[in-house]
């Protein structure tokens, strides 16, 4: 691994950890144990690596999401394989989740450019979870269910559950399962 690829994995668990705005270039490049001037050097600014890092988590939970749906058989399949794997990256350590739950692109960043980049490749993933649906409806396999509201109320309830569980001291056991149960029977066609 280079400096600069350790910087970025260092950036992205103390994002993690501690938030954007508890997150100090000085704190990163003592726990990656270089000089601040690298990151500067690298990175520009903390808005900047922070994009770089949310982008970075963000592309690849939508690589993984794609990769999962298009193996499905039917939409309700896809939905089904989406979910698990929307939840399965949450809790996946090597993934970073926690800085898009941490350092939402739709509050954090203030940056205009640097915000409208993360809202626009996360904007990616609920239109994958629409497709999906769509699909679903049109095989059959899902209820003749409103496409967008259903796709919306999904993910309103994948990402409750991952900010339950992972944000909070009271998330049952078998949250996810759970989650994903009531998923597959509030969109299962009869």
């Amino acid at each position: 691994m280079t400096k600069k690829e350790l910087v970025l994995q260092i950036a992205k668990e103390l994002f993690g950890e501690l938030g954007y705005n508890g997150t100090t270039f000085k704190k990163i490049a003592d726990r990656a144990g270089v000089a601040v001037g690298l990151l500067s050097h690298h990175y520009v600014s903390k808005e900047k690596l922070f994009r770089v890092a949310g982008l970075d988590v963000t592309e690849r939970l939508s690589l993984a999401l794609q990769n999962e749906v298009i193996q499905a058989e039917n939409g309700f399949d896809a939905v089904c394989r989406f979910a698990k794997c929307y939840l399965d990256f949450s809790i996946n350590p090597d993934e970073n989740f926690l800085v898009l739950v941490r350092c939402s692109p739709f509050s954090d960043i203030k940056t205009g450019e640097d915000r409208d980049a993360m809202v626009h490749k996360f904007a990616q993933i609920p239109v994958l979870l629409e497709t999906c649906v769509a699909r679903g409806v049109r095989d059959g396999s899902i209820s003749d269910l409103l496409i967008p509201e259903t796709a919306s109320v999904v993910l309103c309830n994948l990402v409750g559950a991952v900010r339950t569980k992972l944000l909070t001291p009271y998330s049952p056991p078998k949250l996810y399962d759970e989650t994903l149960r009531f998923i597959m029977r509030s969109i299962k066609a009869a």
